[in-house]
């Protein structure tokens, strides 16, 4: 009689690994009780927690803006405090996986991403807690502040990937800068086909384009699953991941690489196991010649992403899926900020 559930079986019969991303302190403790090794946090976090339990957070924002003057910093501050309380729901993971698993990332401002203000965040942000990763964008400003932070010993969780080059940057940064190091840091590299399959939807919708819903369905995954087939080649000690799920398939099928899928707790890691499903391999199962030509054909955005060269490091911050993940990102951050100025009104 089957008694484990889901994500314990994925692990158990699979080299993939559950991560849970943007939790609560409730929803961090029972995802590691699912199974969770590890969990990505992103710029949205302060908002989420905002809305989600505010008796918490306030209380919090009001020490911290009785010493901080400047807004922008003082939810800087913020997103760090609350961010360590996952950090520390995870660090027994760390210390008993000696620093494999449990880390838990935590990204910067969103407004202010050149690579001096990346590399100041990440310091600052990661000085508490050996488990905190920095999430770098690999944009232009993030593959300079990669070696920097990579040389320094800093377990990276490069991100914001949606094309094929620019994993191939971000390995060439990262492995170029640990050249020579006693001890390799651990570090990941988040390709987001979910964000991705959003924008493509999208632009199908937006320019009315004709294809097959079963072709689209497949996009990101087909990106992904050439992100993990060069990472493979190339033999990189980086670690592969996934992100930014909408839907359950960006967790399905993606099952099988050798790596990590991270997912909300809500409407996708607490669905996958209240309809706990087979375990099923099908990520190594190479995409259909037919299903790459067919979205390279009617898709230039696809192309773009999919071919080596496809973009150039100038146009990472500008390509489109790209810039659909970071607004969200913004659109939190904003959110969030007006929330501390509203707050500093009403205790001054």
């Amino acid at each position: 009689m089957q008694t484990k559930c889901y994500f314990h079986r994925v692990h158990d019969q699979t080299p993939t690994r559950f991560w849970i991303n943007n939790v609560t302190e409730d929803e961090a403790r029972l995802a590691i009780e699912a199974g969770a090794v590890g969990c990505t946090q992103n710029p949205s976090y302060a908002w989420k927690m905002m809305q989600a339990v505010p008796d918490q957070v306030f209380p919090l924002l009001d020490a911290i803006l009785a010493g901080e003057p400047d807004d922008n910093e003082a939810l800087i501050k913020l997103q760090k405090q609350l961010i360590e309380r996952i950090a520390a729901i995870f660090l027994p993971l760390w210390e008993a996986s000696r620093g494999r698993q449990g880390h838990v990332t935590i990204q910067g401002d969103p407004f202010h991403e050149k690579a001096g203000n990346i590399v100041r965040q990440a310091r600052f942000n990661c000085e508490n807690f050996p488990n905190l990763s920095p999430k770098i964008p690999v944009t232009q400003d993030g593959l300079e502040a990669i070696p920097t932070l990579a040389a320094e010993g800093y377990t990276l969780t490069m991100t914001e990937v949606m094309s094929v080059q620019q994993a191939m940057d971000a390995c060439d940064a990262w492995e170029q800068a640990t050249a020579g190091l006693d001890h390799l840091p651990v570090a990941y590299l988040a390709h987001i086909p979910g964000i991705f399959d959003e924008y493509m939807q999208n632009v199908v919708t937006g320019q009315a384009i004709d294809i097959e819903p079963d072709i689209l369905w497949q996009a990101g995954v087909a990106v992904s699953k050439k992100v993990h087939d060069l990472m493979l080649q190339r033999r990189t000690p980086i670690h592969y991941m996934a992100g930014g799920a909408r839907g359950l398939h960006h967790f399905t099928e993606i099952v099988g690489a050798s790596g990590f899928v991270t997912i909300n707790w809500k409407g996708t890691a607490d669905r996958l196991l209240e309809q706990d499903p087979p375990v099923v391999q099908r990520f190594l199962q190479p995409t259909p010649t037919g299903v790459i030509d067919r979205l390279a054909h009617k898709l230039g955005e696809f192309r773009r992403a999919y071919w080596l060269k496809g973009l150039g490091v100038d146009e990472y911050e500008h390509y489109g899926p790209v810039v659909l993940f970071r607004t969200s990102f913004e659109q939190a951050w904003q959110h969030a900020l007006q929330a501390v100025a509203e707050r500093r009104r009403t205790i001054a």
